[in-house]
């Protein structure tokens, strides 16, 4: 009776650890769809915030050369580290955002963000820099 107690509870412990372990193997590198050779910086008015796990994300509009609206999708950590956007990001805000930017063609995304005020003063936690930095 002992042992058949022992097997059974050595099996829950096996199945808690490993449903522990497997969200944290699950996490994935930033580097397929970020170049973390480059940085790039952005300029513009802060649209919306969606603050969830296991990232979060930041959207800023800005104008181009040609005068055409470009929406940058900026990626970041997950809910508890961005709690400092509720105040240090709303929206309409005008901020500047520098970060490793995305190896779609065409797209606009950035991770490993710092932001900044249009004059330099950093925004958000550890000086600017956001939570999110690719692995």
């Amino acid at each position: 009776m002992i042992t058949r107690l022992r097997m059974q509870v050595g099996l829950l412990l096996g199945a808690g650890a490993l449903a522990i372990a497997a969200p944290a193997a699950a996490h994935h590198s930033a580097a397929a769809a970020y170049d973390e050779t480059k940085k790039v910086e952005a300029q513009g008015t802060v649209t919306r915030i969606l603050v969830k796990n296991p990232h979060s994300w930041v959207f800023l509009d800005s104008t181009d050369d040609k005068g055409q609206t470009i929406e940058w999708q900026i990626e970041m950590g997950g809910v508890p580290s961005m709690a400092w956007a509720k105040d240090g990001l709303p929206i309409g805000a005008t901020v500047k955002v520098a970060g490793h930017p995305s190896r779609a063609a065409g797209s606009h995304g950035i991770t490993g963000a710092t932001f900044a005020k249009p004059d330099g003063t950093p925004i958000g936690p550890r000086g600017g820099r956001g939570e999110y930095t690719p692995r």
